[in-house]
């Protein structure tokens, strides 16, 4: 299972939301949606941008598990 841990970044970095939309240019209800891990399909350029703005990789972002929902 592939899961995004978006969240975790963002606390790590003391960074809102509403604040990585406005420094990437991508919407909130995308950022939200990433951040509620609530994404089937992965845009590689919203990935980009995001990790971009954090000045991470992507694996601080995303993590796969063996595990099921």
């Amino acid at each position: 299972m592939v899961k995004l841990t978006l969240d975790k970044a963002l606390e790590k970095r003391n960074i809102k939301r509403y604040g990585l939309a406005k420094i990437t240019g991508i919407q909130y209800q995308i950022i939200d949606n990433y951040y509620k891990n609530n994404v089937t399909r992965y845009d590689s350029y919203v990935l980009d941008r995001i990790c971009s703005a954090l000045e991470c990789e992507i694996s601080d972002i995303i993590e796969y598990t063996n595990e099921e929902k």
